[in-house]
């Protein structure tokens, strides 16, 4: 295992209290009713732009202003409220005193990808952050890993796409890495399994196991 990549939200970090209250600052902002925390919860890991749909409806343009003020609120305060996943850091040390080239492979927009990246204790681990367009309005998720391993140069039988939503086992299927799911973030295990992740961790001790050599 030469690289491996790692999504953010849900994998890394545990992003719901800012992007929850963003989603919420911006719903409220356009006087639109919030759904439940729980079904927001569920809106973590897809674009703004296909998720604030389920509560606007067909309307781009106000799907558009929801977006504006969800970056209003997330630029200012939402992008430090997270906390990392106990066990994580241990996980990435690890893989990286092993050699392992590490990156971030996020849906999160290049605006605050790499900020919140460079702000954990261990974000210099991370040679490159791979984020989605500000226009997103799919998770790019096979478009970046494919970058990610032209710009490694390394062959995909020898790295791993390691992440918690469908989106991260369907990037690293199409482009015939290891997906690895982690049962601790926003997605469920029933989810990575159906997406066909080759293997699921259930905790991030676990992490630098399934990525060696024999797993």
């Amino acid at each position: 295992m030469r690289l491996a990549l790692f999504d953010l939200d849900g994998t890394l970090i545990d992003s719901e209290a800012g992007i929850v209250n963003s989603i919420e600052y911006a719903l409220g902002r356009l006087g639109a009713p919030s759904p439940p925390r729980e079904t927001l919860r569920g809106w973590i890991g897809p674009p703004l732009r296909a998720t604030f749909p389920l509560a606007l409806g067909d309307d781009p343009a106000a799907v558009e202003r929801a977006v504006d003020h969800y970056r209003e609120r997330f630029s200012d305060v939402g992008w430090q409220e997270h906390r990392v996943y106990d066990g994580i850091a241990g996980a990435i040390d690890a893989l990286a005193a092993r050699g392992v080239a590490l990156a971030v492979v996020t849906s999160k927009v290049d605006l605050y990808a790499a900020k919140i990246v460079r702000s954990l204790p261990f974000g210099g681990h991370f040679a490159r952050v791979y984020a989605a367009s500000p226009g997103s309005r799919d998770s790019e998720k096979t478009a970046m890993i494919a970058r990610a391993l032209a710009d490694f140069d390394v062959a995909p039988a020898a790295a791993a796409m390691i992440g918690d939503r469908h989106f991260d086992i369907e990037g690293a299927k199409a482009n015939a890495v290891r997906a690895v799911g982690v049962a601790w973030g926003f997605g469920s295990v029933d989810e990575l399994r159906d997406a066909g992740a080759d293997a699921i961790a259930d905790a991030p001790a676990q992490l630098p196991g399934l990525l060696a050599p024999s797993a």
